[in-house]
This record gives C-alpha cells, structure tokens and sequence, in this order.
C-alpha cells in the first residue's frame, strides 16, 4: 500500500469512528463495510495497528474498535530483564502484556498511557505503550566502565536495560569498575541511551561491603535518621517513670516470656498462659509503642514515610531508632515495660469466648529463644528442662493450646505454604559462609499461633465497633488464574472444586495435601502461590483468603511496622473515653494513605531482602564453582531444568547444557527427553549437579550435570 493509500484508508477509517451514530465494531466488520477484498485483509489490520498505536482510535478489551476518549488507559509499567513487560492498571483484574516492541522506551516503574491490542481468545490481554506521562525512576545504581572521552554505567536493575551514559565532566572522578549511584538527566527513548550524572562513588565493585550498599542504595533505603527524630528519641528516658505507671493494668506478677530468635534484639511481643479446667486464658503483651511515638511527631513521620524494618542479610535498617527499639520499646527481661495487651479465654476447641484489651504494665521473666523453647518441648533436653524448670509446665500448656488453634484454622481452611526459609551466615568482611534452612519448630508455631489469634480477635472487635481501621486483607485469587492452574495440576491427576463464586481457601490447602511428598510437590506449591493476589493493608476490611480468615489485622510488631503503630492509636484512644465525630473524620481521611504508604514500603523491604538473599547465594556458589552436589528437579521449561539444593540454592541447568544429546521439553508431560537416548528428566528427580558458574551482577546460577548419561544405564 502506497504512502497516499494508506493515509487516504486511514482518513475512511476515522471518519467512520469518530460518527455519532458509529457502533463498535471488530476489524472483519470494518473489512464488509469497506468492502475491503480478503487480500487486502493485512493492509486494514495495519492501519488499524496504526490508528490504535497512535492513539487516534482504540482499541476494547472486546476487539472493537472505538472513539479514543473512552479506552486511553493509564497505569504503571513493569519491566522485566528480557525486554518485555505488565502494565498494572487500578481495577483491572489482570496486568496487560507489553512485548519489546511496544513499550516505546517506557522504563521500569513508569506511569504511562497504552492502548489494547487485538488478541486471540483466552490469551492475556495485550497493550502498546503510546506515552510515558512520569518515570518512576529516578536514581540507579550500577557499575561505571570507561570509554574513550565518557564514561557509561551498566546498571545492577536488570529491568534496566540501557546502559547510562555520562559525559566526563560528570563522572566526579569515577574509574572502571567504581559502583556509583547515577542521577538522571535523560531517559534516552527507543534509539538514544539514557543520560545521568554520577552523585556518589560507593567503592570498587569487590570491595567488602560494597554488594549490600549497593541494593541499599538501588532501593534508596533510609540508612540515617534525620535530626529531628534522634533529638526526640534523645529526650525519652530510658526507664518507666513512676507517672507512666499509673491507671495501667499492673501485670508484673503474671509469669510471662518472650520467644525469639537467639539474635533479636526488637522484642515487641510477650506471652502469658494459664489454665482452669478446660478453658485457656491467653495474653498477649505488645509494646506500646504510640507512648513514645506520639501522633505528627518527627518519629512518626518517619515511621510512617519508612513503612516498615527491612531486615538485610548483614544488618537492620529500623523503623524507629535502636534507642526505642532495642530499649524502651524492647520487652526486655527483668524491667518494667508499657503494653498493650489483649487478654483472650479460649475454650478447648479453640474459640475466643471473651477477650479484654488494656492498657498494661509487664515486667518479662525470662527472655527465651526458640532454640530453648524447642529443646524444651521437642527435644526433652534434661539440663534445658531444669534450668527453665518453673516455666516448663507453661510451655506445655502453650504447645497445647497452639496445636488447638492450629488445627482449628485448617479444619476451616487457611493454607499454610510451608517454603522453608534461608538462613545466611555471613563472616566479617560480609562472604557467606554457610547458608542453610531456617526451619520452624514448636516453638517458632506457638509464637506464630498465638499472634495470629491476637490478629484476628482485635480485628474482628474493631470491626464490629465500625471504627475506622488498617486491616491485612488478602483477596480471593482471580478465576483466570486459578483455571489455568487447574488446567495444570489436571496433567499430574489433580484436581480442585471451582465454582462462579470463586474458590474456597479449603479447595488450595486439600491441594497442597495432597502433593506433600510428591515429585511434583515444590513446582505446584510455587504455582498455588502465584496464582494468589499479594496481601496489602486497606481500610475496608475484605478478610484474608490464605487464612481463610473473616477479619485480620497486624497488631502485634508495632516496632517493626507502621500498620500495627496506627491501629494502637486509634485502639488507645478508644480506650481512653471514645473517639469524637471529628477524630473519626480525621482517620476516615488519613487511614486510605497510611494504608497505602505501608503496602508499597512493605514491598520494596520484601524485594530488597531478596535481591540481598539472591546475592549472597550467588557469591555463596561463586566459589564452589567446579564442586559437585545432589539436589531436586524443582523446576522446568524449554530453556532448562531448574534444580534446587537441600541448602535452598536454586539454580538452572541450560538446555545446551545438557550434553551428549538433543533435549526437547514435552509439556504435557513436564519432562526434558533426550531425542537419541531417551534419557528422560522428571519433576522431584534427584540428580548430581556441577556448579558451571554463578553471575553476581544478573544474579543467577549454572549447573551442568556431574555425569554424562551413559546408554544402557537406566536412571533410578
């Protein structure tokens, strides 16, 4: 089609459209009203394409085509390391896919504007990216390399995938292999690279120190408090006065404990327990926080602006300053603490048949470590048991209570993904030394169990109050998502109940029972996981599906995270006489923001941790490179196997990796088979790996197999 053809078919086009009596219509019923031959089909898809990507026309979810003021669609970019990329958009059920090609020079975190696209049926809905209206990004990290009369930095964010140039004069005297922070001046477009200024020189990319500070700063986590908040943190005493004391409910003489970790230092959490006949009376102590954190202080704004502790591989960056919560906020042994407490009587099934919360005083008795606990209760350590000796039939009694609680929530369906953690140990100069599963025992479930009931019992009562609050909720998964992955556990003989209203928590729990043990086991919990939608913290409270619970909150870290510090003030203030119509109106305004400030900052510590975690994993195997190792198939796709070691180390066998024959990846069956020899690889299938090599910078590890397949040799 001639330039003057396609400008004359695209003026027809949006005559067409833009009519007042124009009924929306798909590209075959604009190719019979145009009387366009079959042969020149392709011609009007194009200009169609072309009307649609420059936003003249647009485009339904439908395929109709329509007036452009009704379908221009804005939200945030998401880009991946492979090009491509999610547009999210509020209200939309599914992130839009944007390919390369369409993202016209959108980089990763960038509000823009996209269109849809035309796509075939039950395929995820696809956009083009016609306008960047903000980037979200502003500073990056990553490592500088010389050129001849400039510099350029390769950036650590692998969703970053233009390298910064930065003229000289701009480099403040950076070398090869400086890792700089670089300040963006320009955001290059389809054809020009990004432009920016380097403002700090972190250090040689190997020196020590140097990997963490890196992600500190790529996430722009606060390492200092400002003046202000350590000034007021100056002014808090360090103990109890007498006057703080008064009109609060004296707890001392209650037996109580803390359980933590042997390395926890924030201790925002005690417990109590007794029992008469068959009924529990359960209390669980919280720090009062809000006493010293007093509302628009220059401490709470920076709680709030913070969001939340991000708790690094090598370190902590808090919430509040370690004079308040290492001291004054800390539960610790032997010295008078203020709490809040919420004091439960359960009976022998496991139901909350009263509860007070109170303003209280509580001096801990002994401060315990799960290690303790554990050797305690599962063990029957005889020299642990002595020394604890006074508290062991409370740790019973506690064992007891949180089996009950526990079994209560399965019976009504909460799911409980029971990934195991990773435990980094690092040296003094920062190299992992070990890494290993953090496993959880009966001491870290009754910690677990009981701040869990805590949750839901003050979430319920300040619902029930209709008061204005932050709830945890965690919404029913989309049922596009969970078609397809009843369409994929339905390969492996599974199956879950689905129905038009949405799956029941039970359905996913009966699931994961099921495949517990199985090969397939750590690929389909990972699947179920990510066909869930992400918790976050809102104002309307929604329950939360993965718990299966009608009411939930977070209470009980208010050290830690700035949710469970907003609803102590609004409980507190309750307490004292009521809330006034004003201060209702003043927390139905505010409480929408601190709900969405505490989501985001809860997001950007959890991807942080990883990227931490997946570092020193990677620094871990970087000098194992050459070693031999026995893991699990947890993983596959056409491009490799993904095996994962008992430490928790993942990492991928390339399919050009896979010697001696052709592999071809059969889907239907999920498993990697050798063309000549036949040799066959299984989900769950223990085979011994090499570690090939370990890329610190994309963060990736490869593995290649210990022995070449032999024919004749069957695999067990």
């Amino acid at each position: 089609m001639t330039d003057e053809a396609l400008q004359r078919r695209k003026k027809i086009i949006l005559d067409i459209v833009k009519d007042e009596h124009y009924v929306p219509m798909k590209a075959k019923e604009l190719a019979i009203l145009l009387q366009v031959p079959k042969e020149d089909r392709p011609d009007l898809d194009y200009v169609l394409h072309e009307l649609v990507a420059s936003g003249e026309i647009m485009l339904s979810k439908r395929g109709k085509y329509t007036k452009p003021e009704n379908h221009i669609l804005t939200g945030k970019f998401m880009a991946t390391a492979k090009g491509f990329g999610f547009v999210a958009v509020e209200g939309m059920e599914e992130d839009i896919y944007i390919k390369e090609s369409h993202t016209n020079g959108a980089l990763d975190k960038d509000t823009v504007q996209f269109v849809l696209l035309p796509t075939k049926g039950g395929r995820r809905p696809e956009g083009e990216i016609t306008k960047i209206l903000a980037h979200g990004i502003t500073e990056v990290v990553g490592i500088y390399q010389e050129g001849k009369d400039f510099g350029f930095v390769r950036v650590d964010n692998q969703k970053f995938a233009k390298d910064i140039y930065i003229p000289r004069a701009r480099s403040k005297g950076a070398v090869e292999g400086h890792k700089v922070v670089v300040k963006l001046t320009d955001f290059g477009s389809k054809t020009k690279n990004p432009e920016g200024i380097v403002k700090e020189i972190l250090g040689h990319v190997n020196d020590p120190g140097v990997d963490i500070l890196s992600i500190i700063r790529s996430y722009q986590l606060p390492e200092e408090f400002p003046k202000p908040v350590m000034e007021q943190a100056a002014r808090i005493k360090e103990e109890v006065s007498e006057e703080e004391k008064q009109g609060r409910l004296d707890l001392r003489d209650w037996q109580t404990v803390t359980i933590d970790g042997e390395d926890a230092k924030d201790l925002d959490d005690a417990v109590t327990l007794t029992k008469e006949g068959d009924r529990y009376t359960l209390g669980v102590h919280i720090a009062d926080v809000t006493h010293y954190v007093t509302e628009e202080s220059a401490l709470d704004k920076e709680a709030l602006k913070r969001g939340t502790s991000v708790y690094l591989v090598d370190r902590v960056i808090p919430m509040l300053p370690h004079r308040l919560s290492n001291g004054i906020c800390s539960l610790n042994e032997g010295v008078d603490r203020l709490a809040l407490s919420c004091i439960m009587e359960i009976d022998s099934k496991g139901n909350v048949i009263g509860h007070k919360i109170a303003e209280t005083l509580i001096r801990v008795d002994r401060r315990m470590s799960y290690t303790s606990v554990k050797k305690i209760l599962e063990d029957n350590d005889e020299s642990e048991r002595k020394e604890y000796e006074s508290l062991v039939p409370m740790f019973e009694c506690m064992q007891e209570l949180a089996a009950i609680l526990r079994e209560k929530r399965k019976q009504r369906g909460s799911i409980d993904f029971d990934f195991p953690e990773t435990k980094i140990v690092l040296d003094k100069k920062g190299n992992p030394i070990e890494i290993k599963p953090y496993e959880r025992n009966t001491a870290t479930n009754i910690i677990e169990d009981f701040m869990l009931i805590t949750n839901e019992t003050i979430a319920e009562d300040y619902y029930w109050q209709e008061m204005p609050f932050v709830y945890r909720t965690h919404d029913t998964p989309d049922p596009e998502r969970i078609q397809r992955l009843e369409i994929f556990i339905n390969n492996f003989g599974y199956g879950i109940k689905n129905n038009r209203e949405g799956i029941h928590p039970k359905e996913l729990q009966k699931l994961l029972a099921r495949i517990e043990n199985s090969p397939e086991e750590a690929l389909i919990s990972r699947l179920t996981l990510r066909s869930m939608k992400q918790a976050k913290y809102t104002v309307q409270n929604s329950g939360h599906f993965g718990l299966s619970a009608k009411y939930y909150c977070h209470f009980t870290s208010p050290i830690r995270r700035y949710p469970d510090l907003q609803i102590h003030r609004i409980i507190k203030e309750n307490l004292h006489g009521g809330i006034t119509e004003k201060r209702l109106k003043y927390y139905s305004n505010i409480l929408p923001g601190v709900a969405e400030q505490s989501s985001a900052m809860e997001r950007r510590a959890d991807e942080a941790e990883r990227d931490t975690e997946k570092l020193k994993k990677t620094e871990y195997m970087h000098e194992r490179i050459g070693e031999r190792f026995t893991g699990v198939i947890s993983g596959m796709s056409a491009y490799g196997i993904y095996v994962e070691l008992p430490n928790t180390i993942e990492g991928m066998i390339h399919v050009n990796n896979l010697l001696y024959d052709y592999y071809y990846y059969n889907e239907e069956t999920y498993e990697m088979i050798g063309e000549q020899m036949h040799r066959v690889f299984k989900l769950g299938q223990t085979i011994d790996i090499v570690v090939m090599a370990a890329d610190k910078l994309t963060r990736t590890i490869d593995f290649m197999l210990a022995e070449p397949f032999q024919e004749g040799k069957k695999d067990e």
